[in-house]
């Protein structure tokens, strides 16, 4: 079967795997939501996160490496498979997260109250999360994926809703895109950095203080300008730009 298209499976896969993943974790773990509310998290608006879809596609090719035995220790091995998961998902974390910072002035996520954090867009605690999924994905989820490629390739009629797919999500992304241009304006109008979920944190508090329902796939909809809402938060954002050094 094509690479191009197990790929292209593997990123579909892993962006919605990843996005029900997180959409868990801030609900029930984040320290980052004590009201423990549900959170449509990442860039974009539908469900699904590729960061999480590129981590896939990684891990799978890192995962398939195995068979060469770089290491003769099988235990050794496998130690530098986790840690070769671990380094390239936190690689992957801080490219997308310095260019959305650098280029957008934007920050999608933001662990700088996270000891050895760098730039507050990596830091040790979640490379170590990522060589435990890394571990996790090795034992008990490659051995399915190999499995779902095989019944990809006897299915190839499944490859039309691939295609769906991503023909939604680049509409997704191509809209996100224009949403993020406008915070950058106001960005650099403002000598500010932009913090997304804050965002979007304060559009569901405007709804709650209003008695409106919320739109959970609409995070950043609302009765209100999008620019009335950054001016509110407009000195909170300057605040935070005097105040810590590495934005």
């Amino acid at each position: 079967m094509n690479v191009f298209l197990e790929l292209a499976f593997l990123f579909f896969m892993g962006s919605v795997s990843g996005w029900i993943l997180e959409v868990l974790f801030r609900r029930f773990i984040s320290r980052a939501n004590p009201e423990r509310k549900w959170i449509n998290p990442g860039f974009c608006t539908g469900p699904y996160l590729p960061l999480y879809g590129f981590g896939l596609c990684l891990m799978y090719l890192i995962a398939s490496l195995e068979k060469w035995n770089f290491i003769l220790n099988p235990f050794w091995n496998k130690v530098t498979l986790f840690s070769g998961m671990a380094i390239c998902m936190t690689l992957i974390e801080y490219i997308a997260g310095i260019l959305a910072l650098k280029i957008m002035k934007v920050r999608l996520w933001d662990y700088t109250n996270e000891w050895g954090n760098i730039q507050g867009i990596i830091c040790p605690k979640f490379s170590l999360i990522w060589a435990a999924l890394g571990a996790v994905y090795y034992f008990y989820i490659h051995p399915q994926i190999l499995g779902a490629i095989r019944w990809l390739s006897q299915n190839l009629a499944f490859s039309f809703v691939i295609g769906l797919f991503f023909g939604v999500f680049m509409i997704d992304v191509a809209h996100s895109v224009q949403l993020v241009a406008k915070l950058k304006a106001f960005a650099e109008e403002n000598d500010v950095v932009v913090k997304y979920e804050t965002i979007k944190a304060n559009i569901r508090s405007h709804y709650e203080t209003t008695a409106q329902k919320y739109h959970f796939f609409r995070p950043f909809h609302s009765d209100r300008p999008l620019s009335e809402h950054l001016k509110d938060m407009r000195y909170t954002f300057e605040k935070r730009r005097k105040n810590k050094t590495n934005i």
